[in-house]
């Protein structure tokens, strides 16, 4: 079975894209795991360790910028000696409506220049994924949507967005991801009415 180590939270560094739609994964991880972690600056992220059933579940939020994501997750994994298969790397996903959140194992990288990298730099797309959908943007500009900010009518929605794919991500750790791949493949968020 395979068994998570290292969780990667994909985003772009700097004050200019800090709630934008691309760092969606930093934001996930500062509603999760991320509030309770003491980040230090390593493997050219940040980095941190979580005891975990008597093992460490290692983080870690690249601070290469998205394109350069691999630079950063390959470094943990040659130091940590981890596998692919012990990767999850959680993302924004244009592919996904707003408001669906899921894990995913391999596959295509929909685009996604985090992911590229990270493929091209293991030599496979064979890793776990956790994608929360931003939604496919109206026009062909898919580079400014997703570093653009959320819409107004999304911003309201943001801390139980963020806050349920973190519990949804736990939850799925906790199973294994055999399970989660298939319970969690697509989950809509439960948004408050009013």
């Amino acid at each position: 079975m395979d068994e998570i180590r290292l969780i990667a939270y994909l985003g772009n560094p700097g004050s200019e894209y800090a709630r934008t739609r691309h760092n969606a994964g930093w934001m996930i991880s500062d509603a999760g795991f991320g509030r309770q972690a003491d980040w230090h600056s390593r493997f050219k992220g940040l980095y941190a360790s979580l005891p975990s059933e008597g093992k460490k579940v290692h983080l870690l939020k690249p601070q290469t910028f998205m394109n350069r994501s691999g630079d950063s997750v390959c470094a943990a994994m040659n130091f940590l000696k981890l596998t692919p298969k012990t990767l999850l790397v959680v993302h924004d996903e244009i592919e996904l409506p707003f408001g669906e959140a899921g894990f995913k194992f391999s596959g295509g990288l929909g685009g996604h220049n985090g992911l590229r990298s990270i493929a091209s730099c293991l030599g496979t797309r064979d890793f776990y994924r956790f994608r929360l959908g931003v939604s496919r943007p109206d026009h062909r500009d898919v580079a400014s949507y997703v570093l653009s900010a959320f819409s107004g009518d999304e911003k309201p929605l943001l801390g139980p967005l963020f806050e349920q794919s973190a519990r949804i991500l736990s939850e799925g750790l906790d199973m294994g991801m055999a399970e989660a791949v298939v319970k969690f493949k697509k989950v809509r968020i439960a948004f408050p009415s009013g």
